[in-house]
């Protein structure tokens, strides 16, 4: 019924994850009625989960995230920041329901949670089943009428700004379940210094994979400790409800034309600045419509460094993988690289 998602290159062997007995199972108890199961769709995108759309026979749809090892391309990868908090691997049922949770309590429009069930002895992997938004994606919303996109974009920063006031004195992913409060290795130091952290780990890890960076390490990382010696301290520590990945294709338009926050696992506190650096490089021209006021320049200078030595690091790292889209990722690596030696040079 729903088989893993690749072969091939350092991949497992194709396999059954789910029978069709399960997922009937799954979908009966989200709905609260016996289905069947019509037809099952993997939606494209997505490199740590699978996601499908499970149609009933009755023409009801639903969306089934499965957290597998197969459907992880990053699975059999190492991140060089991976133990950095908040920064640590965003998969599962714990993360998404939790982040659901804090959403939908400040009225921030994410796809309903209808069923969750962890890893267990009838279950291969967690799974989440959860309402489907049937609408497009912001991007192709953007990429094909972007004059249609303006109401979308106005309350998509009204979200935004709910979650920058939705805020917490310490820093780490919502999922902790002590609502902000420090656990072991996390708001210990300011996030602008785990961030400058992460970054270092970054570069060294890129620079193995790629001689133009190599060549320029010595500069890059002068810079990103320029950058984070510029950062001044913020009164009372405040970190703000972020998302972390919300460009356009993390954003779909349902049918009353209300955007929905969608790939929600890896929701933190951190400073808002984090979540604005990404917007910007993102929502490029349309970002103005997103702005929200009194964000710290040295934060987000520091913060755009990071995240294109991360958007080169992690591509060229997946592409490793076997990941079969090569020359996609390849792109984002290599629009990043230029982004990292034009910002740094001179």
């Amino acid at each position: 019924m729903i088989r893993s998602r690749a072969t091939g290159g350092q991949r497992p062997v194709d396999q059954e994850l789910l029978d069709r007995s399960t997922v009937e199972r799954l979908c009966a108890a989200a709905l609260g009625r016996a289905v069947h199961v019509g037809n099952v769709e993997r939606l494209r995108g997505g490199t740590k989960k699978g996601v499908f759309r499970v149609t009933t026979t009755t023409g009801t749809s639903v969306v089934l995230y499965v957290w597998h090892e197969d459907e992880d391309w990053w699975s059999t990868s190492t991140d060089p920041a991976a133990d950095v908090e908040p920064f640590t691997p965003a998969n599962g049922v714990t993360l998404l329901t939790s982040a659901y949770e804090h959403l939908t309590a400040i009225d921030v429009r994410v796809p309903a949670v209808l069923h969750a069930e962890h890893r267990g002895t009838d279950l291969p992997a967690d799974c989440a089943v959860v309402e489907d938004v049937t609408g497009h994606s912001l991007e192709k919303v953007l990429d094909n009428d972007s004059a249609s996109a303006t109401p979308v974009l106005g309350e998509l920063r009204g979200f935004l700004l709910r979650m920058a006031a939705t805020t917490s004195s310490h820093y780490g992913k919502v999922a902790d379940g002590r609502g902000g409060e420090p656990v072991a290795g996390a708001g210990t130091v300011p996030f602008h210094e785990v961030v400058l952290q992460r970054a270092l780990r970054h570069l060294v890890a890129a620079a193995v994979r790629e001689p133009r960076l190599a060549a320029a390490a010595e500069r890059v990382e002068d810079s990103l400790h320029r950058r984070a010696a510029a950062v001044g301290p913020r009164e009372g520590s405040t970190h703000s409800l972020v998302h972390g990945e919300l460009g356009p294709d993390h954003v779909l338009v349902d049918a009353t034309g209300r955007p929905v926050l969608i790939d929600l696992e890896g929701l933190m506190w951190a400073d808002v600045e984090w979540e604005h650096a990404f917007l910007e490089m993102r929502f490029h021209e349309h970002y103005e419509a997103l702005r929200i006021p009194d964000l710290d320049g040295e934060r987000l200078q520091l913060y755009r460094l990071a995240l294109h030595l991360s958007l080169v690091e992690g591509p060229l790292r997946l592409i490793d993988t076997g990941f079969p889209d090569v020359e996609f990722m390849a792109g984002i690596a290599e629009h990043n690289l230029g982004r990292v030696l034009s910002t740094t040079a001179g």
